[in-house]
């Protein structure tokens, strides 16, 4: 017999999610069995899958000891840098500014190295994370930007924090602003473009129609800042967030990013800087009275550093 005792991170969880989390290499038909048949309990008594766990609630399990995993005191996100461009940072956030060519999470081919590997070594070495305290929670992105796209990108620290910071997300309580270089400048200094969008996921790319009831409904806001003769300085508001949006909506309309070489834009050739001109430059905070995260309602933050504007110009 063996117990695991409900912590702030595991609570609000139901019970399967819960289990799938915390016993990896068990089977879901085998957790169900143990369930229906009391091998696994919740404060003594017999449980159900749909159970929300609460912190402090006790699970009692009479299963096999190998579905508890062996704890290692060497962890892959420590093959990962902990360096970090920190802008901000709380008892329940970090706000991170991050750099191209860095994915946001691990994929099947690069899993060394990511920005949430980057905060879990970040935080472990603060001694703000360990593993071993943990049933089922990870220091987590809030949000995400592709790998060659800069700027600030959200972690939670603890489950709470993400919970509500993806709700807020969700819910356009934070702002999520853009700075791009276009080729060209677009014929309107400022407009929405709408429409909507499909992706083929064999060529990881996507295409927007104006009219057409295919695919999903995608709004985007711009503002030129800026112009010179190629190229264009433009302020975007990511009204949603679909995959590749800015970079195709931009180019539906003739202007495509500079060095976008997916979306018909032209190679850059800036050393340091091999992807799309395109950063997350500024997260907003609005009115979240009433939200844990109260204390931010109003709060504005912006990256230090963009690589290719300078004063409100185009630099490139």
């Amino acid at each position: 017999m063996r117990t695991i005792t409900i912590n702030k991170n595991d609570a609000g969880q139901r019970l399967d999610k819960f289990l799938s989390k915390r016993f990896k290499t068990m089977p879901k038909s085998l957790m169900y069995k143990y369930i229906r048949t009391k091998y696994i309990k919740l404060n003594g008594k017999k449980c159900a899958i749909d159970n929300v766990l609460s912190e402090g609630d006790v699970l009692t399990f009479y299963i096999k000891d190998e579905f508890f995993e062996v704890q290692y005191d060497e962890y892959e996100f420590m093959k990962a840098p902990k360096k970090l461009a920190v802008i901000y940072e709380d008892e329940n956030l970090i706000i991170i500014d991050k750099p191209e060519g860095v994915l946001s999470h691990p994929d099947k081919t690069y899993h060394f190295d990511s920005m949430v590997a980057r905060v879990q070594h970040y935080l472990y070495d603060k001694g703000e994370y360990d593993p071993k305290a943990e049933n089922s929670f990870a220091p987590a992105m809030a949000n995400r930007l592709d790998r060659n796209t800069g700027g600030l990108i959200i972690a939670a620290k603890n489950a709470p924090a993400l919970k509500e910071l993806n709700r807020l997300i969700k819910e356009r309580a934070i702002k999520k602003m853009y700075l791009c270089i276009c080729e060209g400048t677009p014929k309107r200094a400022e407009g929405l473009l709408t429409g909507t969008l499909t992706k083929d996921e064999k060529k990881n790319k996507v295409s927007i129609k104006k009219n057409s009831d295919e695919g999903k409904e995608v709004a985007t806001k711009y503002k030129v800042l800026d112009s010179s003769k190629k190229y264009s300085l433009v302020e975007v508001d990511l009204l949603t967030g679909r995959t590749h949006q800015i970079r195709a909506h931009m180019a539906s309309i003739g202007t495509p990013l500079a060095g976008d070489t997916k979306y018909g834009g032209q190679h850059l050739r800036i050393k340091g800087h091999t992807g799309q001109a395109l950063y997350s430059y500024k997260l907003i905070f609005t009115d979240i009275e009433n939200s844990p995260l109260s204390y931010l309602s109003g709060k504005e933050f912006r990256a230090k550093n963009i690589w290719f504007e300078k004063d409100g110009r185009v630099s490139i």
